[in-house]
């Protein structure tokens, strides 16, 4: 049996559902552990191109079975709407190759109102959110105060659940945002509209992955979003809700004994960040719009421009070290071809003193980059399939990189596709 946990090591957004994707030929099982629809795996292959955002990214392949787990902000709208724009293409999703944690949270209406409501409050003070209701759900997950989907199945009790709830945060909506309260008029149609519709897919997926376990199924376990963004060793408070870590895999996927075999972190080859918060090697004006255009950076949930950098090493040295990867892939190292010579953000300068540390998060705001620059090969690279063939400025790029962050670089992505991909080991 063979556990992989696939995590982002940077802001989000490096590249995760095409590895998964890749990757997925090899295993048996894929389980999203945590994080819900607020952002976006992009996945292009044989069916077309894909913007996932509840769905694991293993739901191209055929015989792999695909588990939400109870650590999943479950919003049964934003999934129903996801399974019905898939299958729409040709990808066939059952209850057997779709199975959602009966003991997964539902993110509930009320979740993404309180979501953009919020931001509006905060005005120049807000987070970015995608407004998804993400920090709203978890909120409340942890105040006890949403169902699971399991109850789904116990009408009674579910109603007279949903009544207490119903009360209680119409008092927050009403009384503090002056906003619209729910009623269970509301709730109702939601509930027939989208949760019956997922009702088939709901079961016990803990015993289900156990028995997998004992059968030596391999397990793959896709993180959303990546180390700067966890909630307790991110760049807090511009997190996002949830643990991005792979160490948080055996709580999030409903499988506490599992142990971890290896931990492919993904890196692009530059730097993106979607929304607000500290971004120590950021580009701007013309330079920026450049990088943007070629790597077309731009949200996959919300369509919104990412913010465009260096590639950070002090930032994604500390995110190896947060996801204890074991292992590499850089994705997006095509996208930088057009480029005479490449920014490296080799050091952070605090103070006017130069660090290769991570800082606390009320100290980013005063770090500035040290930029160095490293020749181009100012050519196509997206048909080449061995580390041989690469150019040698490409492998030096790689080569930086890889010495700087203390991790082997195994997977090496110049193209979106499935197969354009390097693999060195």
């Amino acid at each position: 049996m063979s556990n992989c946990a696939i995590v982002g090591i940077n802001w989000g957004d490096e590249g995760k559902g095409r590895m998964v994707d890749l990757l997925t030929e090899k295993y048996d099982i894929v389980v999203r552990f945590q994080g819900g629809g607020n952002a976006g795996h992009t996945v292009i292959n044989e069916y077309g191109k894909f913007a996932l955002h509840l769905l694991p990214s293993g739901i191209f392949r055929q015989g792999v079975v695909n588990v939400l787990g109870n650590g999943v902000a479950l919003d049964p709208e934003n999934l129903w709407k996801e399974i019905e724009e898939t299958t729409k293409k040709g990808v066939i999703i059952t209850s057997g190759n779709l199975k959602i944690s009966d003991r997964a949270s539902l993110l509930l209406p009320w979740h993404r109102d309180m979501d953009a409501l919020e931001e509006e409050r905060l005005a120049n003070k807000k987070y970015g959110s995608t407004k998804q209701g993400i920090a709203p759900f978890y909120s409340d997950k942890y105040q006890k105060k949403t169902i699971m989907a399991g109850e789904l199945f116990y009408s009674n009790e579910l109603r007279e659940h949903l009544k207490d709830l119903l009360e209680w945060k119409n008092l927050t909506l009403t009384k503090v945002y002056n906003a619209r309260p729910y009623t269970m008029r509301i709730i109702d149609e939601w509930l027939e509209r989208y949760c019956e519709r997922i009702k088939p897919y709901i079961c016990d997926t803990g015993k289900y992955l156990k028995t997998a376990q004992r059968e030596g199924k391999n397990i793959l376990f896709e993180a959303q979003l990546g180390a700067l963004r966890d909630l307790d060793y991110g760049i807090y408070p511009y997190t996002t809700s949830s643990n991005t870590t792979a160490a948080y895999v055996s709580i999030g996927s409903g499988l506490p004994s599992t142990k971890i075999n290896d931990i492919v972190g993904v890196v692009k080859a530059y730097s993106t960040c979607v929304g607000e918060g500290p971004f120590v090697a950021e580009i701007f004006d013309k330079e920026a719009e450049a990088l943007r255009n070629a790597g077309v950076e731009f949200g996959a949930k919300t369509g919104r421009a990412r913010r465009v950098g260096a590639i950070d090493l002090v930032a994604t040295r500390y995110g190896v070290d947060v996801q204890s990867a074991t292992e590499i892939a850089l994705t997006k190292l095509d996208v930088l071809s057009y480029l005479d010579k490449i920014p490296v953000c080799t050091k952070y300068i605090i103070n006017g003193k130069e660090t290769d540390e991570f800082p606390f998060p009320a100290m980013l705001k005063y770090a500035k980059p040290k930029i160095e620059y490293v020749d181009g090969w100012k050519c196509d690279i997206s048909s080449i399939k061995k580390w041989e063939d690469l150019p040698k400025e490409a492998k030096n790029y790689i080569l930086i990189i890889e010495k700087a962050i203390r991790c082997p670089i195994t997977y090496i992505s110049v193209g979106p596709e499935r197969n354009s991909i390097i693999i060195r080991k």
